[in-house]
């Protein structure tokens, strides 16, 4: 079962995510702040972690700025507001997953067990990755996938974890045309239980990342997208 940090200044919330993540056979640890967490994270290790935004003293998104500077654990937001700048803000400090409030406490049970098995899997997948670097247009984009390193014009490029994930898949498929429902089941996992608007803010930041080369990125209306590289 999983060690999981609850961050939010409800203590309602917090109660009820406790009562539910216990029955499950999880142990909680509480925090009514942003900068309770980051305290919290700098002498203890956790699984999961699942952090409310709107906070005094460190709201969620510096208190993630400040955990990602010392563990990569996987992060769950908490949200009362649905707008697509909170998600690509979260996403782009490394989340993995986020929710709407009011939520169901089952559903985010759900989720907390899928984003664990995606982490699991991830690291799985990278102990047995042999080394591989796929160079395209004449080597001026070129992506070490071990290393999980990409340079445009000899500079290196930073992304977020699941813009790596998905801008590696697409590579390793490119030319290919790929359903939504495919990314999400090959990339997030056939547990993930978000939505497709999930991927296609990805492929929005994966884009803005790429620069001059996003364009390799077509989209498929209606279908999903292909990447063209060569």
């Amino acid at each position: 079962m999983y060690n999981i940090l609850v961050v939010d200044d409800e203590m309602r919330i917090r109660s009820i995510i406790k009562k539910y993540a216990e029955f499950e056979g999880h142990s909680v640890t509480e925090a009514a702040d942003g900068m309770e967490a980051v305290h919290f994270c700098r002498s203890a290790n956790f699984d999961i972690i699942i952090m409310d935004i709107m906070m005094p003293e460190l709201d969620g998104f510096s208190a993630c700025r400040e955990i990602r500077k010392i563990s990569q654990t996987p992060i769950i937001m908490l949200s009362a507001r649905g707008e697509e700048y909170d998600k690509i803000n979260g996403f782009q400090l490394g989340i993995d997953d986020y929710v709407v409030k009011p939520f169901s406490p089952k559903e985010l049970m759900l989720r907390i067990e899928a984003v664990m098995k995606r982490s699991s899997r991830a690291a799985v997948k990278e102990e047995k990755r042999e080394n591989k670097v796929i160079s395209l247009d004449g080597g001026k984009l070129q992506a070490d996938i071990t290393a999980r390193i990409v340079y445009i014009d000899g500079e290196r490029i930073d992304m977020s974890p699941k813009e790596y994930d998905l801008f590696f898949y697409m590579l390793e498929n490119r030319n290919v045309a790929i359903s939504r429902e495919k990314f999400i089941s090959d990339v997030w996992g056939y547990d993930f239980y978000g939505d497709v608007r999930t991927l296609d803010t990805h492929i929005k930041l994966l884009r803005k990342s790429l620069g001059r080369y996003s364009d390799m990125i077509v989209t498929l209306r209606g279908v999903g997208y292909r990447f063209e590289g060569k």
